[in-house]
Parts: C-alpha cells; sequence; structure tokens
C-alpha cells in the first residue's frame, strides 16, 4: 500500500510546559530508511507518532494545566509502543511527548485525595509509572501509583473488584461495558508489578476481589476485543486465566481471522450500532494489529503459519510516506485530517509496531 495520506509532519514543537530535551528533529525530507529492507520502516512509524503529539499537544481539547490528557486511543497506546521504537532503532533519550505525557500522569500520584482522581490516569499511573517487568523493583513512585489504584477500586456492586471508566458510547474502549476493559489494564498493570509486590500485605485481598471481578463479569458475553485485553493481563498475572481459558481464547481469536491473514473489527465484538460511522469491511489495521500483538504475547508463536499470515498482513499495509498503518473510527465520520479523524490510525499504528518488534520483523 502506497497511499498519501493527508497529514501534517509537525517537526519541532516547544509546547507549554513541556520544554525540548535536546533532540533534534529530522527534516520532513525524508530519506529512505535503513529498516524498509525488513519489509516496513520503525522510524516513520516513530516519526508518525511523534508528530501527532505534536498535534496532540497543541490541541486545546486535551489540554490541561498539568498537561495534555492521556488518551486510550493516542496517549497509551503512544506510551506503549514509543519506548519499544526507541530501543529497537537505538535512540538514547525518551521524547518530548514521553516526558510530558509521563508528567501529566506523575502530576496526580499520591498528590490527589481519591475524590479527585479519574479512574483512567490513575489506572495509566499505575502502568507506566510502575515497574517495567516482573523482575523490576516497584519504586516508590510505583508504590504510590498502585496505591491509588487500589483506593479506586469498586468495593461492592457488580463491579466489585474492577474499576470505573469512561463509558461514552465510543468504541473500541469506550463503550457501554468498557469498565471489563479499563480492569483488564489494571490487571495488566498489577501483573508488572511482579507476584511478589501482589503476596505483600494488604495487597493481596484487592488483588483477590480482582480475580473474582474476572470470574463473575459474565465474560463470554464480552466483546473479543476487552476478552484480548484479558489475555494480555493473564501474560503477567497468570493465575487470572485458567490454562484451558487461555488456549479458548486464542484459539477462538484465531478463528476469526480473515483469508487474507487480518482481522475486521466487527469479529472483536459484539459492538453497539454506530449508523454514523464509516464505512469499516475488511481487515483492519488496528484489528489485526491488536489482535497479532496480544496473541504473541500469550505465547503464541510468530512462526505459527497463522500468525506469519497476520504478520505478513501488517508488514504490507504501512503507509510508505506517512509510517501510519491507516485506520478509520468505528464510531463517527470525522472531517478529514481533522484530530479525532485519526485516533483510531493512531492506535493501529502503536499496536501494528509493538507487533512486529515483539515478531523480530
Amino acid at each position: 500500500m502506497y497511499r498519501k495520506l493527508a497529514l501534517p509532519f509537525v517537526i519541532a514543537l516547544t509546547v507549554g510546559s513541556v520544554g525540548a530535551v535536546g533532540d533534534q528533529w529530522p527534516s520532513t525530507s525524508l530519506t529512505p530508511p535503513r529498516a524498509t529492507v525488513e519489509g516496513w520502516s520503525p522510524e516513520r512509524a516513530a516519526r508518525y507518532l511523534d508528530s501527532r503529539q505534536a498535534d496532540w499537544f497543541e490541541w486545546k481539547t486535551a489540554a490541561a494545566p498539568e498537561g495534555p490528557c492521556v488518551s486510550c486511543h493516542t496517549g497509551m497506546t503512544y506510551l506503549l509502543a514509543r519506548p519499544a521504537l526507541r530501543q529497537r532503532l537505538g535512540e538514547a533519550q525518551p521524547t518530548r511527548y514521553e516526558t510530558g505525557l509521563l508528567g501529566r500522569l506523575r502530576h496526580d500520584v499520591g498528590n490527589k485525595a481519591e475524590s479527585y482522581l479519574r479512574p483512567t490516569e490513575v489506572v495509566f499511573a499505575a502502568l507506566f509509572l510502575g515497574p517495567s517487568g516482573s523482575t523490576a523493583r516497584v519504586t516508590d513512585e510505583g508504590h504510590k501509583a498502585l496505591d491509588q489504584l487500589w483506593a479506586l477500586q469498586e468495593r461492592e456492586g457488580a463491579s466489585k473488584g474492577g474499576w470505573d471508566w469512561l463509558m461514552v458510547n465510543l468504541d473500541p474502549w469506550e463503550h457501554s461495558q468498557s469498565t471489563f476493559f479499563g480492569t483488564a489494564i489494571a490487571a495488566l498493570a498489577v501483573g508488572n508489578a511482579g507476584a511478589g509486590y501482589a503476596a505483600e500485605r494488604g495487597v493481596a485481598a484487592h488483588v483477590a476481589d480482582l480475580k473474582t471481578y474476572f470470574q463473575s463479569a459474565a465474560t463470554a458475553r464480552r466483546p473479543l476485543h476487552d476478552r484480548l485485553a484479558l489475555l494480555w493481563a493473564a501474560s503477567k498475572q497468570r493465575d487470572i486465566l485458567s490454562a484451558g481459558e487461555r488456549t479458548a481464547l486464542i484459539e477462538l481469536a484465531l478463528a476469526k481471522q480473515q483469508a487474507d491473514g487480518g482481522w475486521d473489527v466487527a469479529s472483536l465484538g459484539p459492538w453497539d450500532a454506530h449508523p454514523d460511522a464509516p464505512a469499516n469491511s475488511g481487515s483492519s489495521s488496528y484489528a489485526t494489529a491488536f489482535v497479532t500483538f496480544v496473541l504473541q504475547r500469550a505465547g503464541v508463536s510468530s512462526f505459527d503459519a497463522r500468525l506469519s499470515r497476520a504478520i505478513a498482513w501488517l508488514t504490507d499495509h504501512q503507509d510508505r510516506e506517512s509510517g501510519a498503518w491507516p485506520a478509520v473510527s468505528m464510531n463517527k465520520k470525522y472531517p478529514a485530517g481533522s484530530m479525532q479523524s485519526m485516533f483510531m490510525q493512531d492506535a493501529a499504528t502503536a499496536f501494528a509496531s509493538l507487533a512486529l518488534i515483539e515478531a523480530g520483523r
């Protein structure tokens, strides 16, 4: 695919309180990157994601005195993918946008009363300010973020053990059942802290409630997308799913693979109807990237024939000019080139990069 996307590359920018870190941004004159010989370009993927953060940091809708909103589609996915791309590209320092988004999450850690905390950002703080692996030490900052996470855990009712989440009729992250997705991301954050942390006094009871939530949350009726988020979390907390449940989810996801090697967004539902959504048929960059990444984290080898087809699909569908994996909203038709029109593309590009890095391609 060599389609041209209408995307302004904003290369140099000083944004609000987020200062430059001394990095010299490349010009918009693109030279053939070395990684294209492998079938995709990490450099251009990173440049696309950085350019979108440049726009995001300028967008008044996302602005706040403490820093820009850390959104599911553009913020969370950037903080997941950009460090992996940085390591893949041998870059020495975090980008100014990583620093800025993490600064927004740090702003509230240990500094706000429970009633003033936003559950979504508390989950993200626990995910991104905690340890990066199960063997890493939980820092004081990580402990504070996790303490705030437990402070907002639901203590009663149908959602006991879970976390409140945005439910604004926007798929795939903020729909009417999105508490399950948000709780899966919280479980991933807790899993990153390791078994030693989970066994600490005062923590074990919270972890038990978290596991009970997933056992009683009518998992089979949830969108497959959200159940795959739980499968991802189970790569860090093995006992939140049994071996049989993990195998069943993996096989269900693989059974929905399209003939071309990708996945369509419908297969990750069921979703609520959105009559104003743009046409979204055939394999989707976001759906394919998310499933391919999660399945690898769940233990499916990149050399599995079915996953190899998915990896080939992703390699073939990066836009060579912009570096992005094209994707459109599941919810509304937005003006071409608008900030909202690229949200799904941001997430697709982040997860496609993660999936391909995970595969060693």
